[in-house]
């Protein structure tokens, strides 16, 4: 059974950056979206970055566009969030999720319900 478990959070100051990981195992198919949401305390779930494992450009809240990087290892089927610039906002629980897609994530990448694998979380705080 395909799962997933995040990795690498942890408290940084504002300005500072932090890479999480999220390893996936147990795929019986070739490509699928990954992408990683975030939760805080209070607010609802957010979509923050999507790329499809077959290729293809990655998709960015506009709230992390430029701070922020999501990049997939085929060969160790890793997936990373590489966050730059990080603020207090930035603060939450972090998620990867995956759903099976065939030629891309689609439009509606930020739709939880596109994925029907989630890992565990992994919780970022960011001090100012």
């Amino acid at each position: 059974q395909a799962h997933l478990v995040e990795s690498g959070g942890g408290s940084v100051q504002a300005g500072g950056s932090l890479t999480i990981s999220c390893a996936a195992s147990g795929y019986t198919y070739s490509h699928y979206c990954m992408a990683w949401f975030r939760q805080a305390p209070g607010k609802e779930r957010e979509g923050v970055a999507a790329l499809y494992t077959g290729g293809g450009v990655a998709f960015y809240a506009s709230s992390v566009k430029g701070r922020f990087t999501i990049s997939h290892d085929a060969a160790t089927e890793k997936a990373y969030l590489q966050m730059t610039g990080l603020q207090a906002d930035d603060t939450a629980m972090y998620y990867c999720a995956s759903g099976r897609a065939w030629n891309g994530c689609g439009m509606n990448w930020y739709a939880g319900n596109q994925y029907n694998i989630w890992g565990q979380g992994t919780q970022v705080t960011v001090s100012s």
